[in-house]
């Protein structure tokens, strides 16, 4: 699966450096508006300790961890849904993304300018949702005209969508995202189709300075008071402090700074893991002295999707596939030892996949 979260905010809120500390991409970092004018894009690996375990107990000839794409998007401004300070362009790029991570600056520093003068994280909070918000509402008026001319057809389909789609015009006409409208199951697959920017998941990420990583700050208060009624989740990252993490040349060196300053782990790592959440995903394992590998699946899918996800012929000759449960697998050491315990299982057509399934499929073409 090809997934990608996009990075977006005000100019100077600390999105390059963010990205240059989760992607091997060096994308340039200054101290002025539009310095990041094409989307950068970088593709990282999701952290997961089970495959360091995995690989311990398989020895296998590699490990390939699963990934997720991140887009550096260039900060918006007033003005964007009107094309201001090459808007068009940006939001284009925020459309062809899955999920949103919003930066926020919640730190004071006088030598980074703010690109309205002060700091106010909430404040640029509804900047860009005004943005975004005034694009989709521009989308939905042509997609609302579009349907108009095939009302007369009469097909339920489109009825629905003109009625669905009236809903969300009059939700953003009145200040809320997409994604804050209550909706049924069909709904949600309908909305797809309205490629709406405010329907994206969305996770709220406030940067902050060394002395607010491990507790936070009034700002990120603010933060969290503002976003109490959008089911979104809101992490505190020190981007700077990340980007010091990815100058130290070893392990052991990085470990030491994060117990320095009371963490237990690089922030990115928590924001990849969460983003990973945001979009509903889970992991598979494949485990053989070969490889031993991570698969990004969606919650829910079942046995044959999962195994498409590796190749499509998987899916279109499932037979069956063999299942041991991740926890299962390492207490007893050995796929022998699981069958022994009478662990090891075959699933069919309808298994459900879980996360930290570890699994072989049997098809025919």
């Amino acid at each position: 699966m090809s997934l990608k979260c996009g990075i977006v905010g005000l100019p100077n809120v600390g999105k390059s450096t963010l990205f240059n500390c989760l992607s091997n991409a060096k994308a340039q970092s200054a101290n002025f508006p539009f310095c990041t004018i094409e989307p950068n894009i970088g593709t990282i690996s999701v952290p997961d300790p089970r495959l360091e375990k995995l690989e311990s107990l398989v020895h296998p000839e590699r490990v390939v961890p699963t990934t997720m794409e991140i887009v550096d998007i260039a900060g918006l401004v007033k003005g964007a849904s009107k094309g201001e300070g090459l808007g068009n362009q940006f939001l284009a790029n925020i459309r062809e993304t899955d999920a949103i991570i919003h930066v926020l600056r919640c730190f004071d520093d006088g030598n980074i300018i703010h690109v309205d003068g002060r700091v106010d994280p909430v404040a640029d909070k509804e900047i860009i949702d005004i943005e975004l918000q005034l694009k989709d509402l521009e989308t939905i008026e042509k997609k609302i005209s579009s349907l108009s001319r095939q009302l007369k057809s009469g097909d339920k389909e489109v009825v629905r969508e003109n009625e669905l789609a009236h809903r969300i015009k009059e939700a953003l006409e009145q200040g809320h995202s997409v994604r804050s409208v209550e909706l049924d199951e069909k709904e949600i697959e309908l909305i797809k189709k309205f490629h709406l920017i405010t329907s994206k998941p969305v996770l709220y990420l406030c940067n902050v300075d060394e002395a607010s990583v491990r507790s936070g700050n009034e700002y990120v208060e603010k933060v969290k008071l503002a976003v109490k009624d959008e089911n979104a989740e809101v992490l505190v990252i020190g981007a700077k402090i990340e980007a010091d993490i990815t100058e130290l040349d070893t392990y052991e060196e990085r470990q030491m700074f994060l117990e320095e300053l009371g963490l237990e782990e690089p922030g990115v790592n928590r924001l990849i893991r969460s983003a990973y959440d945001l979009l509903d995903l889970q992991t598979y394992f494949t485990a053989g002295v070969k490889e031993v590998r991570a698969w990004t699946i969606t919650k829910g899918v079942t046995a044959p999707q999962a195994a498409g996800v590796i190749h499509t012929d998987f899916e279109k000759g499932f037979i069956r596939a063999e299942v041991m449960k991740y926890a299962d697998f390492v207490t007893l050491g050995s796929e022998a030892a699981v069958k022994d315990a009478g662990k090891f299982k075959v699933e069919g057509k309808e298994y459900v996949v879980e996360d930290g399934d570890i699994m072989h499929f049997r098809f025919n073409v």
